[in-house]
């Protein structure tokens, strides 16, 4: 615990400058550095436009109008205010996303289909790994490097990977490209 809170001192003093300390209840210096501690951070020059719930593909305010800042933590300046969902924006949104599940284009996809939408969601993940780590980083504090050559790369590999699984059919029965009938059959050999 009192590594936790010395580690937590040291990054929002912005006092590391070579290295980083991870790991629970230990130092450890992992492999990648961070820069150099500035007398004056650095604003991003990224906007963030959207600060609402994303219910049934539109932003959307809450149901209550509520609202909670996000702070810079290296500053304590608000970044911006969110909207701060509730039960009420849960259950729309959960409605939304089952109603999109099964009346919209998905279920009526291909399996090979739907792994093409992953495939370029992890497309977009790596085209715009800069803002996104940037934005993580002005957020919660981690060090940009982090997001952007271990995390952001990490979600793109996984999304891919899972993507891939379309075409791998290892004995169990994935559905056809066409609308044919396909069946396995498990048959001895020899």
């Amino acid at each position: 615990m009192a590594a936790a809170s010395r580690i937590s001192s040291l990054l929002s003093r912005s006092l590391l400058s070579k290295g980083r300390i991870c790991g629970v209840g230990r130092s450890v210096v992992c492999s990648y550095t961070t820069a150099a501690a500035l007398e004056k951070p650095i604003t991003p020059s990224i906007n963030v436009n959207y600060t609402k719930l994303l219910i049934n593909g539109n932003f959307v305010d809450s149901a209550s109008g509520k609202t909670f800042p996000t702070y810079d933590p290296r500053t304590g300046d608000v970044i911006a205010h969110v909207a701060e969902g509730d039960a009420e924006d849960i259950n729309r949104a959960v409605s939304a996303a089952r109603k999109a599940f099964d009346e919209g284009p998905w279920p009526k996809m291909t399996a090979y289909e739907r792994s093409r939408v992953l495939f370029r969601f992890a497309d977009l993940i790596d085209q715009h790994t800069e803002e996104l780590a940037t934005l993580e980083t002005w957020d919660n504090g981690k060090p940009y490097e982090q997001a952007a050559k271990i995390e952001l790369p990490m979600i793109s590999r996984l999304i891919r990977y899972y993507a891939g699984w379309a075409d791998k059919i290892h004995g169990l029965t994935v559905p056809a490209d066409s609308p044919h009938l396909v069946q396995t059959i498990h048959e001895p050999i020899g």
